[in-house]
């Protein structure tokens, strides 16, 4: 017995056999052997009298008492099982015996003193071994499990825990694929690992002894920055820290291990979910930090390490979060010793010091405005910085660093108050009001004196040879200071400042300026002694750049003055539009020498310039569009500059005026640009969110020309007709995911509702407009917003309309035949897509030539999604236009061979007949002929065919009994009669079933093609139905969220009705597979599971077998065995092939498998040589098995199952009753768990070998011949 076995180790004590136990037990052990010595133990049969139990806090690792033998015999019988099972990786075997873990955690609790019996570490050993398993399946089945322990169980407190979660359960959580949602839930659900997690660490912290909840927290926050962390695990860790209920246990070193996170183990994350893991952590901080612990310095120290741009930013529910726990803690802060000491020798001020304060400063404005303080408090803060801003104009005698300290706080204060503030009242308005600098005299007075005086010294020309330092900074400086005072002018501000006399000699100034100017590299000899020559000359390049791309700014400055300017500056505008030539060849100059992140002016100035030439200088100009390509291209993998460059050479290229005149006079730029568009749209395949970029900007300037001429309007538009290929790809653009794209997409998905709350909804929209749903959002809008009424609009869309078309076509000439949710199938589903929301705008003369290629295209072989939006085009058609009637009906004129099962798509249209013959007067004709079409299918040979034909017949004879049409008198006793005969249809096969389902499914019983138009069903209700892939569906929302193009406030088929929109994908002819499987979920633990064979514990059967049979006439001869064998969860013709000869030979009564197509498999034929002949084989589909098997035992068979089970018999030791049932598990996954529990009896076979389990042929054969020589015995032994 197992109870003398585990008293028997002979080890000098249990705690040492214990340990060396565990230590085979551990996951890097050989799974093969690792478990032998525990094991062994079970087998062994020695008695030995019983050891004691030692209770402590923790009983000792192993432990014996007689008095409870019973209890630890089923707790180390259980422990076995479970650990011999995972043993193996196949998740169908061990799913079914992770419900014994909540009994054995039942039987390792004191129930009375709940303290635990059995030493928790055994229970470690287990969740080790899953979480280090190769099947990711399995790994997240045991982390679950475990995180569920503590929702449902109240465990004992136990040190070995602890160590365990923030070791191996975090190391397991590392793994991002693991948060992934389950089949059924929608978008936006939270994934389960991610509630389990927030569920479970709240529970956990709840239950730990207040001495432990600190150093437990340390660790876990500590073990975040331990390890390389990818972005989605350490969001979902920050999201369960935030959900801890509040405690005070973190304190200073806590602090530093939170700022560690944000600055060390997220700095490389992608932006959006860094921001909202800063958001959970920065709410984890304030629901947990001790403020007594810590000093305000530490506090604000953590709280720069939050960056505004993502995550702590005013005006967010974050900054009102923190200003109320500011305002409650502000007296509770640990003092800390500071010191007013300045630094010595200090040039410049401090940048971060800046930041703090500034940030420092809005937050205690905040703190106070909560209580509700009027904005003056801010003032009171700022009393000594407004005093150094008063004086500035008239005491000479302030300190310089004082002054530039001063000035860079109140930089900072104005960059970090909210962007958009309604408030006229802003506390920063109020201050620039108080300092007088919202007066125009003073600003225009100030700006006139900085113009002149930079002017004055870009001027000045030195005699010497070498330059000095001060006076090269100076022309830098004074260069700097016109390109601020251009971008103010070129930003249209309240202070207009061309009148004034320095606007004018800056401009005359910039005209006859020299272009790329470059600065002498100037002598460092006086300054040798202070700086030192090698440190200052370091990064004098960057300087030159700086200073050159000022000039640019200046120059596209004056040349949008020359060319807004009807009179006026004759001779200055003369002069630089004389010069263009000279200009665009110094920017092609200034962009091979200026770095990637300085050239932005340099495309503004191109803009201006490439329309007046690219009559004159075509060449010129696309020798400038290929020096602007290069440079994007090799931007490509550069973050922070490249998409800035990106918009502003779209906006150059892309330009209204340069794409009309290239486009007027179709020469190589009209070709170049062309070529450009595709070279965007395949970076884009690489580089998300590029053509957003292209296309946005084209759409706004189409159907928004910033000009308000009518005229201006026209040609605009004429844009969107020369250059359709833009709109045709954006309509069809997109790719096949990686599954790690698509999971960030569902990632975001589930967070964008949350980071609005949390985060600056600016930063999320520009990272929206990156998404490559909103190509085609903004291209389906683009089209939603033309009128058909319009001539250039009503060309345009037929003209894309055929162009869609063509691609459909050419997509379905690269390739015939093509599986659901590859590229071809989401092209054609996005082509037909767009189609479907162009028609309404078409006219009556253009669909009557182009309706015959949509019918071609329903000959197609297509898949379920395009196949039903082709009908909806069709049915939308004859709807609008019923004269378009007998286009349709010679779909039905081709020969039953050559239609094959696209006559379906016709049919399924006819199911729609009462929606055609809507606004028809004279119904009786059209429903005389469809009649007599459907009638003629209804006899196909082709079972879909029929019941498609079957559908359509009701419809149709639905209507004509409602119309009381007398011709249709004589039909009415055979229809109604074949419709009544198939309404009453008998049995439990397919037919029934079939028929059922396709009068259930969504477009023949809920579907309403006329009420249900609308955006939403179109992009996503009708795709999800379809079952197509979940990254094609575009909700409504994203629709909305997309605010470039507005859609008009009159629009109004946006939404679908709610009884389409609540259905649940279901077609009709998918096989009801797994239709049981809820039973083996919602039980709770399995009376009997497969359990492999451990190879060396059994011996050899030594059993003589010998045969029986002398003749083939004495074993086949009557056909008196009551054999069967169930073979349909087989699925591999050999198998079956193999099992029938087999089975045939044995004189098995019958043969029970899936499906009968098998037999005509060649590899079947091959096997069986010709045995199905002569054997009954019966039609059992795995969803029937169930009903199948309770049948037969009502017949009086003993249902026996071939599977290795911990309940299984031994074949050499079981007797086979004559009316037996044989089910055969499947090759790969056995005999399911459901299935299992409705066997009487599971056999299995001894083994010696290593391998754990045998082919199912030789399986099955084994068992037929085992019973046959029973039988043949049993007959020998009545004679």
């Amino acid at each position: 017995s197992l109870a003398s076995v585990l008293v028997a180790w002979t080890l000098p004590t249990s705690q040492q056999h214990g340990a060396s136990i565990q230590e085979c037990l551990r996951p890097e052990a050989d799974t093969r052997h690792s478990g032998k010595p525990l094991l062994r133990c079970h087998d062994n049969r020695a008695p030995r009298n019983a050891c004691p139990c030692l209770f402590s806090l923790e009983p000792s690792l192993f432990w014996w008492s007689a008095e409870k033998t019973e209890q630890l015999l089923q707790f180390w019988e259980t422990y076995i099982l479970i650990m011999e099972t995972l043993e193996g990786n196949q998740i169908h075997v061990i799913k079914p015996v992770l419900p014994k873990l909540n009994s054995l955690y039942e039987l390792a609790i004191s129930g009375d003193k709940g303290c635990w019996l059995f030493h928790p570490s055994w229970h470690v050993c287990i969740y080790r071994r899953m979480f280090e398993s190769e099947n990711k399946t399995l790994t997240k089945e045991g982390i679950l499990h475990f995180l569920e322990l503590y929702e449902t169980k109240h465990l004992p407190n136990s040190l070995g825990f602890s160590e365990f979660v923030i070791g191996p359960l975090m190391d397991a959580l590392s793994e991002s694929s693991l948060y992934s949602r389950t089949p059924g839930q929608s978008i936006g659900d939270c994934p389960p690992l991610g509630m389990r997690l927030q569920k479970f660490l709240a529970t956990y912290f709840t239950l730990l002894p207040e001495e432990e909840k600190g150093s437990f927290l340390l660790k876990f926050i500590q073990k975040m920055t331990s390890r390389h962390w990818c972005a989605v695990p350490i969001l979902f860790l920050s999201m369960a820290l935030a959900s801890i209920p509040s405690c005070k246990v973190l304190g200073a070193e806590g602090l530093h291990a939170l700022r560690d996170v944000l600055q060390c183990t997220m700095i490389t994350h992608q932006i959006l979910l860094r921001g909202a893991a800063q958001c959970y952590l920065l709410q984890t901080t304030m629901h947990l930090t001790d403020v007594e612990k810590v000093s305000f310095p530490e506090v604000s120290s953590f709280l720069l390490s939050l960056r505004p741009e993502e995550s702590l930013r005013r005006d967010t529910l974050l900054w009102t979060e923190l200003c109320s726990w500011l305002q409650v803690n502000d007296r509770c802060f640990r003092k800390s010793v500071t010191s007013d000491l300045e630094r010595e020798n200090c040039f410049m001020p401090d940048w971060f010091e800046a930041k703090l304060v500034s940030t420092m400063i809005l937050l205690a404005a905040d703190v106070d405005g909560k209580s509700n303080i009027e904005w003056i408090e801010l003032e009171a803060f700022l009393n000594p910085l407004l005093d150094v801003l008063m004086k500035l104009g008239s005491n000479a005698y302030i300190p310089t660093l004082k002054t530039d300290k001063s000035l860079q706080l109140l930089l900072k204060l104005l960059q970090t108050r909210s962007l958009k503030c309604s408030n006229t009242q802003d506390e920063m308005v109020n201050l620039c009001l108080k300092v007088n600098w919202k007066k125009m005299p003073s600003i225009k007075n100030f700006l006139s004196s900085l113009v002149n005086a930079s002017i004055h010294n870009l001027q000045e020309r030195n005699s010497e040879k070498e330059p000095k330092v001060k006076e090269q900074i100076r022309k830098v400086a004074s260069m700097a200071s016109l390109a601020a005072v251009c971008e103010i002018m070129a930003g249209k501000l309240e202070v207009h400042l061309e009148p004034l006399p320095s606007v004018d000699a800056l401009k005359k100034f910039i005209s006859f300026s020299q272009f790329n100017e470059v600065l002498k590299k100037p002598s460092y000899t006086e300054e040798k002694n202070s700086l030192g020559e090698e440190t200052t000359s370091q990064g004098w390049g960057k300087i030159v750049a700086r200073y050159v791309r000022d000039q640019w700014i200046c120059l596209h400055f004056v040349l949008n003055s020359f060319a807004a300017s009807a009179q006026g500056y004759e001779v200055m505008s003369l002069s630089t539009v004389e010069r263009s030539k000279e200009i665009l060849q110094s920017a092609l100059e200034a962009l091979s020498i200026l770095p990637s992140d300085q050239v932005l002016p340099v495309f503004d100035c191109m803009k201006v310039l490439v329309p007046k030439l690219l009559d004159s200088s075509e060449g010129l100009c696309i020798e400038a569009f290929d020096l602007a390509w290069k440079i994007i291209s090799s931007l490509s993998n550069t973050q922070l500059i490249f998409w800035a460059n990106l918009k502003a050479f779209v906006q150059f290229i892309f330009d209204t005026e340069v794409l009309a005149v290239a486009a007027s006079v179709k020469g190589q730029a009209y070709t170049k640009i062309k070529e450009i568009i595709f070279k965007l749209i395949d970076l884009s395949t690489t580089k998300t969110g590029v053509f957003n970029v292209v296309l946005s900007h084209c759409c706004q300037s189409w159907i928004f020309p910033t000009v308000d001429e009518r005229s201006a309007l026209t040609n605009a538009f004429l844009n969107a007709g020369n250059y359709s290929e833009l709109i045709t790809e954006a309509c069809v653009f997109g790719t096949v995911f990686r599954r790690d794209q698509r999971y960030k997409r569902k990632i975001f998905d589930l967070y964008f509702t949350i980071l609005c709350g949390f985060l600056n909804f600016e930063i999320i929209t520009e990272k929206l407009k990156t998404d490559d749903h909103y190509v085609r959002i903004c291209a389906v809008k683009f089209l939603c917003l033309l009128d058909g009424s319009n001539i250039l609009h009503k060309m345009f869309m037929e003209d894309i309309f055929i162009k869609l078309l063509d691609k459909d076509e050419e997509v379905s000439r690269s390739r015939t035949r093509y599986y659901a949710n590859s590229l071809q199938h989401r092209i054609k589903n996005r082509v037909w897509q767009t189609l479907l929301v162009l028609l309404p705008k078409l006219n009556q003369n253009f669909l009557c030539g182009t309706l015959d290629r949509v019918f071609l295209a329903g000959f197609s072989n297509n898949q379920a999604s395009v196949k039903y939006f082709i009908e909806w085009i069709v049915i939308l058609s004859l709807h609008k236009y019923p004269q378009f009637l007998d286009k349709f009906w010679d779909c039905f004129c081709y020969d039953e061979e050559n239609l094959k099962k696209s006559i379906c798509t016709f049919l399924s249209v006819l199911a729609h007949f009462d929606i055609i013959l809507q606004n028809t007067s004279e119904k009786k004709p059209a429903l005389k002929k469809a009649l007599i079409v459907v009638l003629q299918w209804c006899f196909s040979h082709n079972f879909s065919v029929r019941l498609y034909a079957l559908v359509a017949l009701k419809k149709i004879w639905g209507m004509c009994r409602m119309l009381h049409v007398e011709e249709f008198d004589a039909l009415t006793p055979v229809i109604e009669s074949s419709l009544q005969q198939v309404e009453n249809m008998h049995g439990t096969g397919n037919a029934k079933r079939n028929w059922q389902r396709i009068q259930d499914h969504f477009f023949f019983a809920i579907f309403h093609p006329v009420e249900d138009y609308s955006l939403e069903t179109i992009f996503y209700t009708l795709p999800r139905l379809s079952e197509l892939a979940e990254d094609e569906w575009i909700s409504l929302s994203k629709f909305d969220r997309f605010t470039d193009i507005p859609l008009p406030a009159a629009f109004q088929w946006c939404q679908s009705r709610a009884e389409l929109r609540d259905l649940k994908p279901s077609d009709w002819s998918q096989q009801d597979m797994g239709s049981h499987s809820a039973e083996a979920d919602s039980q709770p633990e399995w009376t009997d599971v497969q359990k492999k064979i451990i190879p060396w514990k059994n011996s050899t059967p030594s059993l003589d077998l010998e045969t029986a049979f002398q003749d083939r006439a004495a074993k086949l001869g009557k056909s008196n065995s009551r054999l069967i064998v169930v073979a349909s969860l087989i699925d591999k013709p050999t198998n079956l092939g193999g099992l029938c000869r087999t089975s045939e030979i044995f004189g098995a009564s019958a043969l029970v498998v899936g499906s009968l197509h098998y037999i005509q498999d060649k590899q079947f034929q091959h096997l069986s040589v010709s045995a199905e002949q002569w054997l009954p084989l019966v039609e059992v589909k795995p969803s029937q098995l169930v009903d199948y098997l309770q049948q037969k035992k009502t017949e009086g068979y003993t249902i026996i199952g071939v599977e290795q089970t911990a309940k299984s018999f031994d074949l050499t030791e079981y007797c086979f009753p004559e009316k037996s049932l044989l089910l055969l598990g499947n090759e790969h996954e056995g005999i399911p768990a459901n299935l299992i529990h409705h066997l009487d009896v599971c056999v299995e076979i001894p083994q010696q070998g290593i391998i754990r389990s045998l082919n199912v042929h030789v399986s099955g054969a084994l068992l037929i011949w085992e019973y046959t020589r029973q039988q043949v015995i049993k007959q020998k032994q009545q004679q």
